[in-house]
């Protein structure tokens, strides 16, 4: 790996220092490099459970808040700056950070960047196969197209749609707790779009990685949904205003 770039600071250090290491250690016990893809996702996911959780709860207090939010919105009609200010003292009355559900996203960051880096530079990945991928460190390919289409290419990869559709299934389901709405909303499933063109021609272990990584994080926001109780969060909220 002395040669390998694996990406800028401070991507290059979570490589170098973790990713690599625990990808090394789960060698020397399983042979096939698709099922250590796996559990290097659970294991990454594992760590980062306690920051998801507490971006889901802070998306679910936002959206308890956001009847008021919308009310002090109109009344101020266009004057943006008034209705932020105001806001903000309700989010301060209610004990609420705006920007606690972004914080624990933002940390979650380096790693998904260190994997863009790591699978298409793995050397151990050359040639390795995995269900229909015959070569984990380059594009699988379902299907040869007989014209070329711009930023996509003359191919179709299988696990980037894969990834594509999951990501999709992501982002419904987190607007679910979302307050955020109008155009913002729906760049949020625009993106998935464009990294389908991005990531199609992307080495096959990353777009897996991204897929098996989503469904995860599904099942974790399901579970997450179920031990919330949003009426039991409006009442704490309220208790916090008096």
């Amino acid at each position: 790996e002395e040669n390998i770039y694996l990406g800028w600071f401070p991507i290059s250090l979570v490589n170098k220092y973790i990713i690599i290491n625990v990808f090394h250690v789960l060698e020397k016990f399983i042979s096939n490099y698709g099922i250590i893809i796996i559990i290097l996702v659970f294991l990454i996911k594992l760590a980062l459970s306690p920051l998801s959780y507490k971006s889901y709860v802070s998306m679910a207090k936002t959206k308890v808040l956001k009847p008021q939010l919308d009310e002090i919105k109109e009344k101020h009609g266009g004057d943006m700056q008034k209705a932020q200010a105001e806001q903000m003292q309700l989010y301060q009355k209610v004990g609420v950070n705006p920007l606690s559900g972004c914080i624990p996203l933002l940390l979650q960051m380096p790693i998904l960047f260190a994997m863009f880096y790591f699978f298409p530079s793995s050397i151990e990945l050359r040639q390795e196969s995995f269900l229909w991928a015959t070569d984990l460190s380059s594009y699988d390919s379902i299907a040869t197209l007989p014209f070329t289409i711009p930023f996509y290419g003359d191919h179709v990869s299988l696990f980037t749609i894969l990834m594509t559709l999951s990501t999709l299934l992501i982002t419904w389901s987190q607007g679910q707790v979302s307050s955020v709405q109008g155009p913002m909303k729906n760049i949020q499933y625009i993106m998935p779009i464009v990294f389908m063109f991005v990531l199609n021609n992307f080495a096959a272990a990353l777009s897996f990685y991204y897929f098996v990584a989503n469904i995860i994080t599904f099942g974790q926001q399901t579970l997450i949904r179920r031990m919330i109780d949003e009426d039991k969060i409006k009442a704490i909220l309220e208790e916090n205003k008096k």
